[in-house]
């Protein structure tokens, strides 16, 4: 792990998501994500506080950048499991496999920041996240729109990894002055049209 608990995950993502999408700024950030500190696993919080902080301030590009980054968190959490789990989640009926990836997002979001952690509860079908701890989250000030961007990307990429169609959507947002990060799943029904 990355110090301060911080998942090299989470941060290897945000690096390529910027390297991605701000191709011209990716300099820049590396003073605070710098490949050697990647790779020794010597990414600090503050240096993350400051990368996240300057990201929101590119205004479009880190809505954009932070659903890239969970993107990134989900497919590489996959590539990271053993085959044996991988096949026998997408062997399972659907609705027991939500049920398994949903357990499998709630451990990729406590590795990509051990503060992190999801709750979540499942009724007719439609799940409500509660995400405690968001890195994300925490700014001084009130934003107008939610920061929760990051787990709802990698929430909606591993469940369509294990071929489970889903809608996510953030309800409610800490940094938008909300008491907590609160997403909705939604699942549809296999082969209906989105």
């Amino acid at each position: 792990m990355i110090e301060a608990g911080i998942g090299r995950l989470l941060v290897a993502s945000l690096h390529q998501g910027i390297a991605d999408l701000l191709p011209t700024r990716l300099e820049f950030y590396e003073a605070w994500l710098n490949p050697a500190g990647l790779r020794d696993g010597k990414i600090g919080l503050a240096p993350l506080a400051a990368v996240l902080s300057f990201l929101r301030m590119e205004g479009e590009p880190y809505k954009l950048i932070a659903a890239r980054a969970g993107e990134y968190t989900a497919e590489w959490h996959v590539d990271d499991m053993p085959g044996y789990r991988r096949a026998l989640m997408r062997a399972v009926p659907p609705g027991v496999r939500v049920h398994l990836v949903m357990r499998e997002a709630r451990a990729m979001i406590r590795k990509t920041y051990r503060g992190s952690r999801a709750i979540v509860r499942w009724r007719k079908g439609r799940g409500a996240v509660d995400i405690r701890g968001s890195i994300f989250c925490e700014v001084r000030d009130r934003v107008e729109q939610p920061l929760c961007g990051y787990y709802a990307s990698g929430i909606r990429r591993l469940m369509y990894l294990f071929n489970l169609d889903v809608e996510v959507a953030t309800e409610q947002c800490r940094a938008t002055g909300a008491g907590q990060c609160l997403m909705t799943v939604l699942v549809r029904p296999m082969g209906a049209a989105g």
